[in-house]
């Protein structure tokens, strides 16, 4: 049984990595068959109600999955050593509906495509990505996923209780993951109807996701994470407040 669950524990991360590149594509409308603004247009109200749907369905699924309460009743059916996996894993697939499902919308905000611009603020967005994926590994990359948990189970070592850490960029922004994402998709040359749809509702989950997610983080480290809050920005890099 712990093989199968470390094997498990490795399909759910190769599903979740294949999804984050899909992502990085579906946003920035290149190399994947199905993105954003690619696609048959419907009527406007119809696609805006599906795709609403469909950020509400990842909105709720990642955010309620999260919390604590619901942790410790997911406890009772799920194995602690491939919880956090299953959690990756319906975030993927909940993302990877999206992606299927998704509706263009027309409608064009701003167009800098094929000019300097244009190329300046798709390396903006890359680097948006980027931010997210070396904050994961600034943490630790394997846990937040459910890869050593899984193993952890796998060797029969008991799993240590996560310490309050503040490494490089977590120095400057609370939420650097969140940050990066913010940065990724709102850089983009071609702004339509559909991708501002995106951005706002992104924008709205990321700061409802910081609030409901600090007062877990409030719960589990206490005074130390409320020290910490009180110094370092919320979601812009700025530099630390210093001590009184």
């Amino acid at each position: 049984m712990r093989f199968l669950f470390f094997l498990y524990g490795i399909i759910c991360y190769i599903i979740f990595f294949g999804t984050f590149l899909y992502a990085i594509g579906f946003v920035g409308n290149f190399v994947v068959p199905k993105s954003m603004d690619i696609g048959i247009e419907e009527p406007l109200l119809n696609a805006l109600l599906i795709n609403v749907l469909l950020l509400g369905v990842f909105a709720v699924q990642h955010s309620v999955m999260a919390r604590q309460g619901f942790k410790e009743k997911w406890a009772k059916v799920i194995p602690s050593a491939i919880e956090r996996n299953t959690y990756v894993l319906l975030s993927s697939l909940a993302l990877l509906l999206m992606f299927w499902q998704w509706r263009p919308m027309g409608g064009v905000i701003w167009d800098v495509s094929n000019t300097a611009l244009g190329s300046v603020l798709i390396g903006i967005s890359l680097v948006g990505w980027l931010t997210v994926l070396i904050s994961t590994f600034l943490l630790d990359h394997f846990e937040l996923l459910g890869l050593r948990q899984a193993f952890s189970n796998l060797t029969g070592k008991e799993f240590p209780n996560s310490k309050f850490r503040t490494p490089s960029f977590y120095k400057f922004v609370r939420h650097p993951m969140y940050f990066g994402f913010v940065v990724a998709f709102w850089a983009t040359p071609t702004m339509t109807t559909a991708h501002l749809l995106f951005a706002i509702a992104t924008l709205g989950y990321t700061l409802v996701g910081i609030f409901l997610e600090e007062k877990d983080l409030v719960a589990v480290f206490g005074d130390e994470y409320k020290n910490y809050k009180s110094k370092v920005s919320m979601l812009l890099p700025l530099p630390p407040k210093k001590g009184d």
